[in-house]
Order: structure tokens, then C-alpha cells, then sequence
């Protein structure tokens, strides 16, 4: 579809529809199990009319990740070396437990992309990904060297806050499987008992 003029209503609505649709195909099915037809179908929209909006599903499935990239460095982003270090990686944390309770589709959509060796985003990983963990990293190094963090490998640290809140929403079938407790309930627990984990893990000695 050609851009020289702004979207109508419509356009608006059918494009957002498309996207929503696509966001929980591909977090389901993965790119390569995701299908055309599926996705209009999940959009109420016929083929040909989903084709007028993206020409391929390669083209919804970037336009997906490209949104998501901006949504998931921007709490890192906010990490204020001027902060207190022990709350400004615990409130790090914590924003991303709330991403994955609030945007478990994203999670998962990232996830699969990322299980298949990242081939539509491996530029930015190794860009602007890499370049705000380094940033970030040398910050906690410098609070760590100043003597108000624990020991540890930055850069793992981010990894392991990564794993352990996006488990929530990756694995989210899996968990309350073995919990058999409402989700809200799980997300509660799992915040109270990642925040006593890591201010202890972060605690100078």
C-alpha cells in the first residue's frame, strides 16, 4: 500500500486490526506456522483485502517487531545513573514483570523471533540493543566499582532480570499449570519474591 496520503478511518482500522490479528497469530503459530489466511481470517478481513495493507507476511511480521523493539528498550532506557542503584535495577525489573503480565503477545512474538536466530532483527540486536546494554552495563560497573552494588557481571545481571520476568509470559501456560492460581495472583507473588531476590543478590557484602 502506498503512503502519499494520510490513512482514512478505515485504512486506520484495518491496518490495527491486521497488526492485533498478526500479533496473536504469530505469537501463537511463530513466523513460520503463521499464515496469511489465518491472520485475515483473525482480522474478519478477506486476503485480498488484508494484501492491499502489507504485501507479505514477512512485511506484518517486521512492522510488528519494529514497534516492539522501541517498547521493550525503553525501560532500560530509563535506568537513571544518577538514581539509587539498588532501586533504579529493582524498579528495572520490576517494569519488566509488568510488561510481561501487561503484553504477554509481544513477549512471546519476541521470543519466537529470537528462537529462530532473530533474522528480521538481528541488526538491531547488534545496533541499538547492544550499544543500551553496554550503556547501561557501564553504569552499573561504575556503581559496582563505587562500592554500592554486590560484585557481579553486569551484563549477566541484565540477562538474568531478561529471563526471569519474561519467563511470566513465555512459559505463562506452564505456570499456571503448576500453580493452578489466578494469574493476577502469580504475577503478585512472583514481583514480592524477584524483588527480595534480587535486592539481596544486589546488597554490597
Amino acid at each position: 500500500m502506498t503512503q502519499d496520503k494520510p490513512k482514512t478511518r478505515i485504512q486506520k482500522r484495518n491496518t490495527s486490526a491486521i497488526l492485533d490479528a498478526a500479533l496473536q497469530v504469530f505469537s501463537l503459530q511463530g513466523f513460520r506456522g503463521a499464515t496469511l489466511d489465518e491472520i485475515a481470517q483473525t482480522a474478519g478481513l478477506s486476503k485480498p483485502n488484508l494484501l492491499y495493507y502489507f504485501p507479505s507476511k514477512e512485511a506484518i511480521h517486521i512492522e510488528l517487531l519494529s514497534g516492539l523493539m522501541d517498547t521493550w528498550l525503553d525501560p532500560l532506557r530509563t535506568l537513571d545513573p544518577g538514581g539509587d542503584p539498588i532501586e533504579e535495577i529493582v524498579g528495572y525489573m520490576l517494569r519488566k514483570l509488568e510488561m510481561s503480565r501487561d503484553l504477554p503477545r509481544e513477549s512471546r512474538l519476541f521470543a519466537n523471533e529470537i528462537v529462530q536466530g532473530a533474522p528480521r532483527i538481528i541488526d538491531q540486536i547488534e545496533g541499538e540493543l547492544r550499544d543500551l546494554v553496554d550503556e547501561k552495563a557501564a553504569v552499573i560497573q561504575g556503581w559496582i566499582d563505587d562500592g554500592n552494588l554486590a560484585i557481579l557481571d553486569p551484563h549477566h545481571l541484565l540477562f538474568s532480570i531478561w529471563s526471569t520476568t519474561q519467563h511470566y509470559a513465555d512459559f505463562d501456560v506452564q505456570i499456571r499449570g503448576i500453580l493452578q492460581e489466578d494469574q493476577a495472583q502469580h504475577f503478585a507473588d512472583a514481583a514480592v519474591f524477584l524483588e527480595n531476590f534480587y535486592r539481596a543478590a544486589l546488597t554490597p557484602r
